[in-house]
């Protein structure tokens, strides 16, 4: 027995709806369209970066149990700092600085895939730094902090940057600055020594704040060396920043640092003494090491940590949950070669730094014989929102993609 009702009929329509019928037909067509060329720019990613994945040798690299590597793009030369834009389920931009290169990059997502890179900038001086606050771009260039406005719509046609303030050191030892919007609103930047040792003006050495015009710039925190990284704890929101170790003194002294500011204008000891309880051999007969504050921990000498990150995501096991990821660079002028890892600094539930150790390791390869070969270097890390780690190598050009999937 069959199912009874009115009988199917194909309705042909009369001319008065010719041209609603051409107009929605054309409109299917070019959503198909738009559909299939997103989808065509998935799987070219996937394949591109499948390839580029086997020239990068990522079987050599090490993580803890669990945990699973690939390359989200390569297509960035240079690639230093990182800062999320807009983003929403899967689709949104990625900001990427540069040093060398003098662009900034931004990497289009949809379904968390890299599908498309722009350059937005170019032509800049060390333009390492990029921050991002209410759809606009903010991007360090030596002296000058510069502002690229409604860049999430605008990645194909990128507006002129526009100077926010000029007022910085043109120094370029040291000059490439890494910059970060803080919990206050405020925009931090890191203002390097213009040298490896020596005893600059109050203009150097420091990480300071401003307004996001430009305005009320004032020091937050003395006596840094060279600090290329910094992030707020989820748990008091203060500044913890790294900061590089001065060279000249031997393979093992002195390490880098991991500090942790507690209150505006403390001092953390450059150029008198170094790693909290070692005094520098010019200057360290001008001050002791008891006038300043110690680092939280040692980090390793010449390591160059740069780039780090508290982890707020939800993704990895829960005792990652508030650690810190840290770049490490890796030495250019030590006899054997430290560095050119991601390590995990371990903190209790109070906040504390308890013990660091390698998360990802690899970059640094060591034959039989000793011999040394170095295919990557880690400059920064970044949280996405679904708790999966983003590592960027400025020798390789890539960010790589860290996912826990057990």
């Amino acid at each position: 027995m069959g199912l009874k009702g009115p009988p199917f009929v194909l309705y042909l329509p009369s001319d008065t709806c010719h041209s609603t019928l051409a107009t929605t037909t054309a409109t299917i067509m070019q959503s198909f369209k738009r559909g299939l060329l997103s989808i065509g720019l998935i799987l070219l990613a996937l394949l591109t970066n499948v390839v580029f994945a086997a020239k990068l040798r990522l079987d050599e690299l090490h993580l803890p149990a669990g945990f699973q590597i690939e390359v989200l793009t390569g297509a960035v030369p240079n690639a230093r700092q990182m800062t999320l834009g807009r983003y929403a389920n899967g689709h949104g931009v990625i900001y990427v600085g540069s040093m060398g290169a003098g662009k900034v990059y931004a990497v289009e997502l949809e379904q968390d895939r890299a599908t498309a890179v722009h350059i937005v900038a170019s032509g800049l001086q060390l333009p390492i730094g990029v921050a991002y606050r209410r759809g606009q771009l903010y991007v360090s260039a030596v002296s000058r902090i510069l502002r690229l406005d409604g860049i999430d719509d605008r990645l194909a046609n990128p507006p002129t940057p526009v100077t926010v303030t000029d007022r910085f050191p043109a120094d370029t030892h040291h000059g490439g600055r890494f910059i970060a919007f803080g919990p206050d609103d405020w925009l931090y930047v890191s203002v390097g020594a213009p040298c490896n040792i020596c005893d600059p003006s109050a203009r150097y050495a420091n990480i300071e704040r401003m307004k996001a015009d430009g305005s009320a710039v004032e020091v937050v925190a003395r006596g840094v060396r060279n600090s290329v990284g910094f992030d707020w704890s989820p748990i008091d929101q203060t500044l913890w920043f790294t900061d590089n170790g001065r060279d000249m003194m031997g393979d093992d002294l002195p390490s880098d640092e991991l500090n942790h500011l507690t209150k505006a204008g403390q001092h953390f000891g450059y150029p008198y003494c170094h790693q909290g309880d070692t005094p520098d051999p010019a200057f360290g007969s001008k001050r002791r090491c008891e006038e300043f504050v110690p680092p939280v921990l040692k980090l390793g000498a010449h390591v160059a940590a740069l780039g780090m990150r508290f982890y707020s995501g939800r993704q990895f096991p829960n005792e990652y949950r508030n650690n810190l990821f840290i770049a490490e660079h890796g030495s250019w002028n030590r006899s054997s070669k430290v560095g050119y890892r991601v390590v995990r600094v371990v903190l209790d539930r109070q906040g504390r730094a308890v013990r660091h150790e390698p998360f990802v390791e690899g970059w640094l390869q060591r034959d039989a014989s000793g011999k040394e070969r170095v295919w990557g270097r880690p400059a920064d890390v970044l949280v996405m929102p679904d708790g999966s780690l983003l590592i960027s190598d400025d020798l390789a050009g890539v960010i790589y993609r860290v996912r826990y999937a057990p």
